[in-house]
Protein backbone atom coordinates (compact mmCIF):
# COMPACT_ATOMS: atom_id res chain seq x y z
CA UNK A 1 0.00 0.00 0.00
CA UNK A 2 1.66 3.36 -0.65
CA UNK A 3 2.23 5.99 1.96
CA UNK A 4 0.47 8.96 2.93
CA UNK A 5 0.23 11.43 0.24
CA UNK A 6 3.51 13.65 2.33
CA UNK A 7 1.97 17.14 0.92
CA UNK A 8 -2.19 15.91 3.03
CA UNK A 9 0.09 14.73 5.56
CA UNK A 10 1.94 17.84 6.19
CA UNK A 11 -1.28 20.03 6.02
CA UNK A 12 -2.79 17.24 8.44
CA UNK A 13 -0.03 17.91 10.66
CA UNK A 14 -0.14 21.87 10.25
CA UNK A 15 -4.01 21.64 11.38
CA UNK A 16 -3.35 19.11 14.08
CA UNK A 17 -0.46 21.67 15.65
CA UNK A 18 -3.12 24.07 15.70
CA UNK A 19 -5.68 22.48 17.12
CA UNK A 20 -7.76 22.50 14.35
CA UNK A 21 -9.21 19.01 14.06
CA UNK A 22 -12.89 19.79 13.58
CA UNK A 23 -12.10 21.88 10.69
CA UNK A 24 -13.78 20.93 7.33
CA UNK A 25 -10.72 20.71 5.62
CA UNK A 26 -8.61 18.88 8.50
CA UNK A 27 -11.87 16.28 8.42
CA UNK A 28 -11.61 16.03 4.55
CA UNK A 29 -8.11 15.32 4.44
CA UNK A 30 -8.73 13.01 7.14
CA UNK A 31 -11.33 11.22 4.81
CA UNK A 32 -9.37 11.55 1.65
CA UNK A 33 -5.88 10.48 2.93
CA UNK A 34 -6.85 8.13 5.58
CA UNK A 35 -10.07 6.85 6.49
CA UNK A 36 -10.78 5.36 2.71
CA UNK A 37 -7.59 3.50 3.03
CA UNK A 38 -7.51 2.23 6.87
CA UNK A 39 -10.85 2.67 8.03
CA UNK A 40 -13.14 1.56 5.25
CA UNK A 41 -11.26 0.77 2.00
CA UNK A 42 -14.37 2.07 -0.81
CA UNK A 43 -15.15 5.53 -1.44
CA UNK A 44 -16.75 7.27 1.11
CA UNK A 45 -19.98 8.33 -0.75
CA UNK A 46 -20.13 4.28 -0.79
CA UNK A 47 -20.19 3.70 2.61
CA UNK A 48 -22.77 1.72 4.17
CA UNK A 49 -25.39 3.26 6.20
CA UNK A 50 -24.55 2.21 9.47
CA UNK A 51 -21.25 3.65 9.20
CA UNK A 52 -22.02 6.79 7.80
CA UNK A 53 -24.37 7.11 10.56
CA UNK A 54 -22.19 6.07 13.49
CA UNK A 55 -19.99 8.50 12.27
CA UNK A 56 -22.26 11.14 13.05
CA UNK A 57 -23.52 9.99 16.14
CA UNK A 58 -19.56 9.70 17.64
CA UNK A 59 -19.78 11.06 20.98
CA UNK A 60 -16.57 12.93 20.88
CA UNK A 61 -16.89 13.25 24.93
CA UNK A 62 -16.02 9.77 25.42
CA UNK A 63 -14.05 8.75 22.32
CA UNK A 64 -11.63 11.68 22.49
CA UNK A 65 -10.50 11.19 25.94
CA UNK A 66 -10.18 7.55 24.97
CA UNK A 67 -8.50 8.03 21.58
CA UNK A 68 -7.26 11.41 21.77
CA UNK A 69 -7.82 14.04 18.58
CA UNK A 70 -5.65 12.61 15.94
CA UNK A 71 -6.83 9.07 14.04
CA UNK A 72 -2.72 9.23 13.21
CA UNK A 73 -2.36 8.00 16.73
CA UNK A 74 -3.24 8.35 20.58
CA UNK A 75 -1.14 11.24 21.55
CA UNK A 76 -2.32 12.46 25.57
CA UNK A 77 -5.48 10.13 25.65
CA UNK A 78 -6.17 6.97 27.78
CA UNK A 79 -5.20 4.41 25.82
CA UNK A 80 -2.23 5.59 24.91
CA UNK A 81 -0.41 4.12 28.10
CA UNK A 82 -3.07 1.39 28.73
CA UNK A 83 -1.65 -2.21 28.57
CA UNK A 84 -3.66 -4.78 29.55
CA UNK A 85 -1.66 -7.32 27.94
CA UNK A 86 -0.90 -8.96 31.13
CA UNK A 87 -4.19 -9.83 32.25
CA UNK A 88 -5.23 -11.58 28.51
CA UNK A 89 -4.68 -14.99 29.58
CA UNK A 90 -7.45 -14.59 32.79
CA UNK A 91 -10.04 -14.48 30.10
CA UNK A 92 -11.31 -18.17 29.18
CA UNK A 93 -14.22 -17.70 27.55
CA UNK A 94 -13.64 -18.28 23.89
CA UNK A 95 -12.23 -15.14 22.49
CA UNK A 96 -11.95 -14.35 18.45
CA UNK A 97 -9.49 -11.61 17.47
CA UNK A 98 -9.48 -10.02 13.94
CA UNK A 99 -6.77 -8.32 12.21
CA UNK A 100 -6.39 -6.18 8.96
CA UNK A 101 -4.38 -5.92 6.29
CA UNK A 102 -4.92 -2.41 5.89
CA UNK A 103 -5.97 -1.58 9.65
CA UNK A 104 -3.92 0.68 11.23
CA UNK A 105 -4.25 -1.96 14.56
CA UNK A 106 -1.25 -4.08 13.81
CA UNK A 107 -2.46 -7.30 12.54
CA UNK A 108 0.94 -8.86 13.82
CA UNK A 109 -0.03 -7.64 17.51
CA UNK A 110 -3.93 -8.47 17.02
CA UNK A 111 -2.01 -12.23 16.65
CA UNK A 112 -0.09 -11.81 19.42
CA UNK A 113 -3.35 -11.42 21.62
CA UNK A 114 -4.73 -13.83 20.60
CA UNK A 115 -2.73 -16.81 21.27
CA UNK A 116 -2.57 -14.84 25.26
CA UNK A 117 -6.35 -15.93 25.65
CA UNK A 118 -6.90 -19.36 27.33
CA UNK A 119 -9.25 -19.91 24.34
CA UNK A 120 -8.05 -17.32 21.65
CA UNK A 121 -8.37 -17.68 17.98
CA UNK A 122 -6.84 -15.45 15.76
CA UNK A 123 -8.76 -14.21 12.12
CA UNK A 124 -6.84 -12.87 9.06
CA UNK A 125 -8.56 -10.33 6.37
CA UNK A 126 -6.23 -9.85 3.80
CA UNK A 127 -8.28 -7.58 1.73
CA UNK A 128 -10.18 -5.43 5.00
CA UNK A 129 -9.07 -2.58 6.83
CA UNK A 130 -10.59 -1.38 10.45
CA UNK A 131 -13.91 -2.45 9.09
CA UNK A 132 -13.52 -5.80 7.61
CA UNK A 133 -16.66 -6.52 8.19
CA UNK A 134 -17.92 -4.53 4.69
CA UNK A 135 -14.46 -4.35 2.70
CA UNK A 136 -13.58 -8.21 3.33
CA UNK A 137 -16.81 -9.62 3.93
CA UNK A 138 -16.08 -13.02 2.51
CA UNK A 139 -13.19 -13.59 4.79
CA UNK A 140 -14.99 -11.97 8.07
CA UNK A 141 -17.44 -13.67 7.40
CA UNK A 142 -16.49 -17.06 6.97
CA UNK A 143 -14.19 -16.92 10.04
CA UNK A 144 -16.48 -15.28 12.29
CA UNK A 145 -19.39 -18.10 11.40
CA UNK A 146 -16.66 -21.04 12.33
CA UNK A 147 -15.55 -19.62 15.49
CA UNK A 148 -19.47 -19.38 16.40
CA UNK A 149 -19.87 -22.75 15.33
CA UNK A 150 -16.67 -24.20 16.98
Amino acid sequence: MPAMDQQALAEINRLEAQGKYEDPRYEELMMSSHYVYHVLRMPADQWPEPVTRSFKHLNPKVYVPMQGPSELGAHNALLEKWDRSADLSRIIVPTLVIGARYDTMDPGYMKMMASRFKHGQYLYCPNGSHMAMYDDQATYFKGLIHFLKH
